[in-house]
């Protein structure tokens, strides 16, 4: 017995040591790959200098919003504003994807960074010095809409520049986590400066954000990019990438889940402003914190989508049903409290989402058509924004910010329900001659 004792203590306590040491080694595998497209010096550049843009960003829209609602008064203002900032997407969303396919696209986005620290500096100073008139506002959000025609697709498209076809949706997810830890930090900030400074802080701290990510493009190693060949001048080019999408099921179901979702349940910036003012009797402060909140929930969800294998089809279709229900707990919110989680929920919901588009449109198209791909997305995502915009500001209008987010609830019901019963019909192979991934079905 005492042989059989000095055998047990002697094994022991190294299993107990060994149990000890598995949950930490599993943490840090799963920490490396959660992060592990910041290997690259390149990327690593990108994710640093876009983090403090972002803030930035996320700034001026906060302050921008607020602005216009004090100059009007009006959620139909809020909503031409935001509209008329995404109207050239719009219309010329797939000419500026053909630039992107044409040109060097980090020389490409650090001329658009450029042009928005412009913008930005130009509102600051009318509204400090106290000329800023409603229409001055409409005029420099439709020319920062210009500006986002080339920005936004040659951002998306240069991931694929910057890591390699495995590591796609790492990045997206990455990419996603900083843009939404932007949301999470930059409303807050613009909360308290609005109510203490005046919104031209805001901006002006806008135009400085720029220097960062526009020092990190141009300190890049060019010769460790992921060239892609330019695509020659030809006749019909814009056509043949509305085609290349609508030829394949899976790019033209997610085009189609994006459009619905991006034109009637992403209106945050329609609804919110006047959900604090008209429902909770709030200021700025409690819109900053819904939109702060908003982007916790995103960095949340864009860190567990990094850290997910491809998705699948029907993956994006469940998260319509997930995104539904969400947004109707939030359009019932009975208190700003209540408010205050659902905003976090969604934020989540709504990233998840999100991620998952843009990640199967890279991952399932040539990479010679990224340019066009990522543009039509753009024109779906962000050009849907007039539209949905002044629809959210209308209804809001008339019925109550409440209705105005439950809108988008209606159609994330509709679409998922769709897409759920159709999603095996779509086929999940990559297209010929493309470097994209196999796809990877996962349960959420």
């Amino acid at each position: 017995m005492t042989g059989c004792g000095r055998t047990i203590r002697a094994i022991g306590p190294p299993q107990a040591h060994a149990g000890n040491r598995m949950p930490m080694k599993t943490l840090k595998q799963g920490l490396r790959g959660t992060f592990r497209s910041l290997r690259r010096r390149n990327y690593r550049l990108f994710f640093v200098g876009h983090a403090v843009s972002v803030s930035g960003t996320w700034m001026q829209r906060v302050a921008q919003d607020w602005l216009v609602l004090e100059l009007s008064g009006s959620g139909i203002a809020l909503g031409i504003s935001t509209a008329l900032q995404f109207l050239p997407i719009l219309l010329f969303g797939m000419c500026g994807g053909l630039i992107v396919d044409r040109f060097d696209r980090r020389w490409l986005i650090i001329g658009s960074q450029i042009a928005q620290a412009v913008l930005a500096l130009t509102l600051g100073a009318l509204a400090a010095t106290g000329v800023v008139q409603l229409w001055m506002v409409y005029a420099l959000a439709l020319l920062l809409g210009l500006v986002t025609v080339i920005d936004s697709p040659a951002r998306q498209a240069f991931l694929a520049e910057l890591v390699e076809p495995d590591d796609y949706v790492n990045a997206q997810g990455l990419n996603s986590t900083i843009h939404n830890a932007g949301r999470l930090v930059g409303p807050a900030i613009a909360g308290v400066l609005v109510g203490s400074v005046g919104v031209e802080a805001a901006f002006f701290l806008n135009a400085a954000s720029f220097v960062a990510v526009i020092a990190a493009l141009v300190r890049m190693d060019p010769q460790a990019l992921h060239r892609v060949p330019r695509s020659p001048r030809g006749p019909g080019q814009v056509r043949e990438g509305l085609a290349y999408v609508w030829s394949r099921p899976v790019l033209r179901s997610t085009i189609v889940v994006v459009a619905v979702i991006g034109l009637f349940g992403q209106n945050f910036r329609v609804v919110l402003p006047l959900l604090a003012q008209d429902t909770f009797g709030q200021g700025a402060r409690a819109y900053g914190s819904l939109m702060a909140l908003l982007g916790l929930g995103a960095v949340l969800g864009a860190l567990t989508s990094a850290s997910r294998p491809a998705p699948s089809f029907r993956s994006m279709a469940t998260s319509c049903l997930i995104f539904a229900a969400v947004t109707f707990a939030a359009a019932a919110s009975p208190s700003l409290l209540f408010a205050f989680a659902a905003m976090v929920a969604l934020g989540f919901v709504n990233i998840t989402l999100n991620t998952y588009g843009r990640t199967l449109l890279l991952l399932r198209s040539d990479r010679a058509m990224h340019g066009r791909v990522m543009a039509l997305h753009a024109l779906v995502f962000l050009g849907s924004t007039p539209i949905g915009s002044y629809t959210a500001g209308f209804v809001s209008e008339l019925w109550g910010p409440r209705v105005g987010i439950a809108m988008g609830g209606v159609a994330a019901l509709l679409t998922g329900l769709t897409y759920v019963r159709r999603s095996d019909e779509s086929p999940t192979t990559p297209p010929d001659g493309s470097a994209a991934l196999p796809v990877e079905r996962i349960s959420r």
